[in-house]
């Protein structure tokens, strides 16, 4: 993708955004508050998952 296509699909998405009604806005942005992460991703960010990947998936290989 080149800067002129980036910058087009950036102006696009802005545009669409600022046409939509403000209930709109307000509902996306409740939603997104809703949406919780896990607190162990909150807290120590996505090394605990991998931790959990990486030794469920030995445990598979040695069964």
């Amino acid at each position: 993708m080149s800067g002129n296509d980036y910058v087009k699909f950036m102006t696009q998405e802005i545009v669409r955004y600022m046409d939509l009604p403000q209930e709109e806005k307000k509902k996306r942005k409740e939603e997104k508050k809703h949406q919780k992460t896990p607190i162990s991703n909150q807290m120590f960010g996505v090394l605990p998952f991998a931790l959990k990947f990486f030794f469920k998936r030995n445990k598979n290989k040695s069964s």
